[in-house]
């Protein structure tokens, strides 16, 4: 039986994805299957543990740890995301292995070490494999944080798809954790989102510009979207196991058979805190812009996509020190300037939501402090590293994040 449908904001499905890593090597350890199977009693690809769900992804040896059901209380949340990467970080002893976060293994080599998630529902993961090759860092080695926001109709659809659009190119000023893949800085802060734009450029038309085309209906969306993905994919899909609902990749994704946006833009962070305080911020940011108290409804659809897109592009280079110069962006927010750093639009929008007052930020937010201060988590682990971008260096710094992870506590170098 399918559950309710919720309104605007009436719950939140948040996933997180950790990596599985050997403690003594941090190399990726494969054992995903086997740290559900020793909780399930057999194997299996999800395990209910109260408020929070362990389940598999493509490769054996990432986590997700997700939501059980929509919850309105994000602080509760936190907490009980916390406890559950206790529990498996006491599991994974058993294995000399722990969870790492942030968005991409620093030297993991996916062409040799990827394992390919064996068990139930494989079938579509060796589809995509025989389109795509999921060996390349593009399907391997990308962990992120997604948020769910529910709509309940057409009229409540529109809202949500014209806000969440505006947000996306800037997401990356608070989330960009991937500054680090084949042992080397890669000139990236948002390396992830540089593989997510391209690792399906076979089929254009599944990712499209990743800022969701400006459609605010189920008939148009599915016209304009699922039919060409449908379309596309169909040579290499001649039995249809493949959905185009779960096979579009755009930076946000609707699903209308649940009534819900997925937002797949955010780098994962080094803890539940961080990552949990970044979705209040744009739970926060995107409430406004529904209720119009940044910009009418009718003006957020005008937003062109090749526009958002190329804000997106920038600062999946150089995250929060992108100047934006487009006026007519920074007005959208109520910014009172003609010019300015993505990290001073996100300290405007921070102040301006507190002086509103708002659900669930709170009259401060060490968490949200930190990244506007300290930097982006990219920012900050290449500040940890130097001009050290030695082997051992990198892994110092990278077992200091598991160390934050396992105690649910901010990176500051």
């Amino acid at each position: 039986m399918q559950p309710p449908r919720l309104h605007l904001f009436q719950g939140y499905g948040v996933e997180l994805e950790y990596m599985l890593v050997d403690r003594t090597t941090l190399q990726v350890k494969p054992i995903t299957d086997e740290l559900l199977k020793h909780v399930l009693g057999s194997y299996g690809s999800d395990y209910e543990n109260g408020m929070v769900t362990w389940s598999n992804e493509l490769v054996l040896h990432v986590v997700e740890l997700k939501s059980s059901r929509p919850e309105s209380n994000l602080n509760g949340l936190e907490h009980a995301f916390a406890e559950n990467v206790e529990r498996i970080n006491a599991l994974l002893s058993t294995w000399n292995a722990m969870l790492m976060p942030s968005a991409a293994h620093p030297f993991m080599n996916p062409q040799t070490e990827t394992k390919l998630w064996p068990h139930d529902n494989n079938e579509v993961y060796e589809i995509y494999n025989t389109i795509f090759d999921c060996r390349g860092h593009g399907w391997s080695n990308l962990q992120s944080t997604h948020l769910n926001l529910p709509f309940y109709d057409d009229e409540e659809f529109a809202k949500l798809h014209a806000a969440i659009r505006l947000i996306l190119p800037i997401l990356p000023g608070l989330c960009a954790s991937s500054p680090i893949l084949d042992g080397k800085y890669t000139g990236a802060l948002d390396m992830r989102m540089n593989y997510y734009k391209t690792n399906q450029s076979k089929l254009p038309s599944i990712t499209g510009k990743v800022i969701p085309e400006a459609v605010f209906s189920k008939r148009n969306y599915i016209n304009a979207i699922y039919e060409k993905i449908k379309t596309d994919i169909k040579p290499f899909d001649p039995n249809d196991d493949l959905n185009p609902i779960w096979v579009n990749s755009r930076g946000a994704i609707p699903r209308f058979d649940r009534g819900s946006i997925e937002i797949r833009i955010m780098d994962i962070q080094e803890c539940p805190s961080a990552d949990l305080s970044i979705v209040k911020l744009v739970v926060e940011t995107i409430k406004c812009f529904v209720s119009e108290k940044f910009l009418d409804i009718e003006s957020q659809m005008k937003w062109k996509t090749e526009t958002l897109a190329q804000l997106l592009d920038q600062t999946t280079q150089k995250a929060q020190e992108v100047v934006i110069e487009n006026e007519d962006y920074l007005k959208v927010f109520g910014y009172p300037g003609k010019k300015a750093t993505v990290r001073e639009l996100w300290q405007h929008i921070f102040e301006r939501l507190i002086r509103i007052g708002t659900d669930s930020l709170g009259k401060t937010n060490h968490e949200i402090e930190v990244i506007l201060s300290e930097g982006t988590l990219a920012q900050r682990i290449l500040r940890a590293l130097g001009k050290d971008h030695s082997p051992q260096n990198i892994s110092s710094v990278y077992r200091l994040l598991c160390s934050c992870l396992a105690q649910n506590k901010m990176f500051i170098p």
